[in-house]
């Protein structure tokens, strides 16, 4: 006897509507309404290894009934408990539904059917290939058939997991499946004659692969990191710790569970935290969180699967960190009750103490850093206490000067605080609180001037010797007995002097408002009082004197300069007066011409145009150019008038047509005069004699050098034929022949003379020979006597070197084609030499060759 508990068989209607399922004529399952078989009683299988079962669905809508056959295998030396809960169905092609007519009968339309998944459990350890389900084709009766399936695991990658054999259409898998790598695979089931004529429609297999917990949680950090204030309350949130299982989460092979293993330090409780099991949240459990004592917690979580089942789930660990952040929970306290300081008077921003608290909190942070400030002792604001940000000591500065003969010290209280505010019942305690005491020490403090500066109203012209006032100082030092003197620092117009015992000052020279010392009619005179004091101390004050006016300067007309056209249009000048005094001791002015010359009345006029203007008109039509001192007498209007002869100068010149002076006439009008203009252009003219001078004597000398030059006929010229043909290689590379350079060799043969055997570029060392000059005149004569006359002598030379013409001639070696002249034989040596073959050379060289070769006529 087998009790069949369950059959995990389902149904999976496409259309969405009821169905209706329905056991065939088998007394021993029953069918639910969502497709699952159950048994109704205990079964005896005895003999069989299978048992059928013939399930019918009908669509409750359209009347369609569809019958599927489900085959339960039993396996051998199975107990009850064990049967297989996974059975091997077979699926028949085609899958036909039934339809109900109206009279009662049936008839089978041919229908695709949606098969349920097959699972398989990974990690199967049985004997391969173990199968899985038969496809099989009710029309596998008539005729020989073939199946075959396709798809991911078949014929493709990864090929080779399912295979199916091809005639009893038996599908099975080849090797254990891997959850984690493929959760399912999508097959396809083909049936096909012994031609490949395909016989029925493909159907599509899903087989769906059975996690197992064969995967350990994993925590997505080594170490989490987290951290709580200190304080916190118990249920404060601290951080969250999360772990993955790569099993099936959906089943409790995925399913994690998280707890607390240890917690290190266990101070001051060792749960201090827990966690939520479910989602890995920490939080507080318990109060005393003290980063003053504890900073961090070091906390082993573990998550384990299958929904934490010790026995069955596989676990791991992580290493959770905690760390207790600050909080504002221990006020700054000073190290002392009271400090001690000095300071000198009137010194500023200098540090009198150095006030030290201590703090719990962690340093450098707004909860350590402490605030000083001054609570009593202090009214008129000298001190101040900034914070020095490394040591968190409070700095006493002054910062306004403090006077010893007022004050002589200070008594200071104290109060620190952090830059933010204390947590919530936490209060500054008494030690937040302490008492500086301030010594003034008295120094030498330099005499003081009252008032500076000091401002007296005086008129200008004082005489020197006139006592002005007393500037004195007083001694700030009243505990010390000491004299103060006095001395002058600055007087720039040198018109003061000061007692030095009194402070007396008095004049040494007339004041002048007027004097360019004198700014906006005060002058500054800087005093020095110094006292007896080791070392002395030194103060200054300044004098200031207001300088009233009085009529002691003249006015002078203004400008001084004017310009005039000889004819002008409009004939008249307006002026006015400048006076360095003020009113009413300068304008109006009264202007008057003078009466001396007699001319300056005939020809000018003057009349007033307002108190400070006047017109100067010219009464006659033109005037000469010229420059022209106008005398005008001017008078101010002071208490006591004062009058002064000025001239005006004016300027008359010739003008163009826009009325503008002419530049000639701007140079005499500026005081060039007629005997200057005359220098310059007698300077101007010598200049350009020399300069003829020059140029005559230049050409001069050209004509002297081209008179010394030889004058030959061209077609007599033997030179230019030389240079023409250009045969003697060198040719003539200076054109001023010196002929007397012509001379015989130094070395004859013992029977004649060869002329142009060999060179030598320097003249002999024997004694001069007489030969002939040729004359510098401009006509010498004929060139011809002259060779004639120079070849007799040289043939008498027995000293000449071997040339007969010009040293500028270089040798041109032994196998040159060309007949050197220095080969042409003299007429009185032993042979007579043969100038014929000369005239084959041109006309020019024939007359060469008659010069040669006409004997001594």
């Amino acid at each position: 006897m087998i009790a069949l508990k369950k059959a995990l068989l389902s149904f999976v209607d496409c259309s969405g509507g009821k169905v209706w399922f329905e056991i065939g004529d088998s007394p021993d399952f029953r069918v639910s309404e969502d497709g699952v078989i159950y048994a109704l009683r205990r079964l005896s299988m005895a003999g069989k290894e299978n048992a059928v079962v013939v399930v019918y669905a009908q669509d409750l809508q359209s009347k369609k009934v569809w019958k599927t056959r489900v085959h339960l295998h039993v396996r051998p030396n199975e107990t009850e408990e064990s049967i297989n809960s996974s059975p091997v169905p077979e699926i028949l092609f085609p899958w036909r539904s039934v339809v109900v007519r109206g009279d009662g009968t049936m008839k089978r339309v041919k229908r695709d059917w949606v098969i349920p998944p097959i699972s398989v459990p990974e990690n199967s350890r049985g004997q391969f290939p173990e199968d899985l389900v038969r496809i099989r084709s009710d029309r596998d009766k008539n005729r020989m058939l073939r199946y075959s399936v396709t798809g991911p695991g078949a014929d493709q990658p990864p090929t080779g997991i399912f295979i199916i054999n091809p005639i009893s259409g038996q599908l099975s898998v080849t090797k254990p499946l891997d959850r984690e790598h493929i959760s399912n695979f999508h097959l396809r089931a083909h049936a096909v004659d012994l031609n490949g004529n395909q016989v029925e429609n493909p159907i599509d297999i899903v087989i769906n692969v059975i996690d197992q917990n064969d995967n350990r949680p994993e925590f997505t950090h080594t170490i989490f990191n987290g951290s709580v204030p200190e304080g916190s309350k118990p249920g404060s949130f601290v951080m969250t710790v999360t772990a993955v299982d790569k099993d099936d989460p959906k089943t409790a092979n995925g399913m994690l569970r998280y707890k607390i293993l240890s917690q290190n330090p266990q101070s001051p409780s060792s749960n201090m935290f827990t966690i939520n099991n479910k989602t890995g949240d920490i939080i507080t459990v318990a109060a005393g969180l003290d980063r003053e004592k504890v900073t961090q917690y070091t906390l082993i979580i573990q998550a384990t699967d299958m929904e934490g089942n010790p026995t069955y789930g596989l676990s791991n660990t992580a290493t959770t960190i905690i760390r207790i952040t600050d909080v504002n929970d221990n006020p700054p306290e000073f190290t002392t009750d009271t400090f001690f300081g000095e300071v000198h008077e009137n010194r500023v921003n200098v540090i009198v103490a150095n006030l030290t608290v201590t703090d719990k909190d962690q340093p450098h942070t707004p909860a350590w850093s402490a605030v000083y400030r001054i609570i009593a002792g202090d009214p008129t604001g000298r001190f101040s206490i900034p914070t020095d940000p490394t040591t968190n000591e409070g700095l006493l500065t002054v910062v306004k000067p403090v006077d010893f003969e007022q004050t002589r010290s200070f008594m200071l209280t104290v109060e620190a605080e952090n830059e933010v505010a204390l947590a919530r019942g936490i209060h500054l305690p008494r030690q937040s609180t302490a008492t500086v005491s301030v010594r003034i020490l008295d120094i030498n403090e330099s005499p003081e001037f009252t008032p500076n500066p000091k401002l007296i109203k005086l008129e200008e012209g004082l005489p020197a010797g006139s006592m002005l006032t007393s500037f004195t100082a007083q001694d700030p030092d009243r505990f010390m007995r000491q004299i103060v003197r006095y001395s002058k620092m600055y007087d720039p117009a040198k018109w003061l002097e000061i007692d030095p015992v009194n402070g007396r000052i008095s004049t040494i020279a007339i004041l002048d408002r007027e004097s360019p010392y004198v700014k906006n009619n005060l002058y500054n005179v800087t005093f020095m009082a110094y006292d007896n004091g080791v070392p002395p101390a030194t103060g200054t004050g300044t004098l200031q004197i207001h300088l009233l006016d009085i009529n002691d300067n003249a006015p002078h007309v203004f400008p001084s300069d004017v310009e005039m056209c000889e004819r002008p249009d409009p004939n008249a000048i307006n002026i006015t007066a400048s006076d360095p005094d003020l009113n009413p001791n300068a304008g109006p002015f009264v202007f008057e011409l003078a009466n001396r010359p007699s001319d300056i009345r005939r020809n000018w006029t003057l009349n007033r145009l307002s108190g400070e203007y006047a017109q100067l008109r010219l009464r006659i039509g033109s005037l000469a150019s010229g420059i022209y001192d106008i005398p005008i007498m001017i008078t101010d209007s002071g208490n006591l008038p004062m009058s002064n002869m000025s001239y005006l100068r004016v300027k008359v010149c010739q003008c163009d047509h826009h009325g503008d002076c002419v530049d000639m006439e701007r140079i005499i009008a500026a005081g060039l005069g007629t005997g200057a203009i005359i220098a310059i252009l007698i300077c101007i003219i010598i200049l350009l004699v020399l300069v003829l001078l020059f140029v005559m004597w230049m050409k001069r000398r050209d004509k002297e050098r081209q008179a010394k030059q030889l004058l030959i006929d061209p077609e007599d010229d033997v030179r230019d034929n030389i240079l023409k043909y250009d045969e003697e290689g060198g040719g003539e590379e200076d054109q001023d022949y010196d002929l007397s350079q012509l001379q015989q060799p130094d070395a004859l043969e013992p029977e004649c003379v060869k002329v142009g055997i060999r060179r030598m570029d320097e003249r002999p060392l024997h004694h001069d020979h007489q030969y002939p000059l040729r004359s510098a005149a401009p006509h010498p004569g004929d060139i011809g006597d002259f060779i004639h006359e120079g070849l007799k002598a040289a043939d008498n030379d027995p000293t000449a070197p071997p040339y007969d013409s010009l040293l500028v001639f270089d040798y041109e070696g032994s196998g040159s084609t060309a007949g050197s002249l220095s080969s042409l034989h003299s007429s009185s040596s032993c042979g007579d030499q043969d100038y014929d073959y000369l005239g084959d050379w041109g006309p020019r060289f024939r007359k060469l060759a008659d010069l040669y070769g006409g004997g001594d006529d």
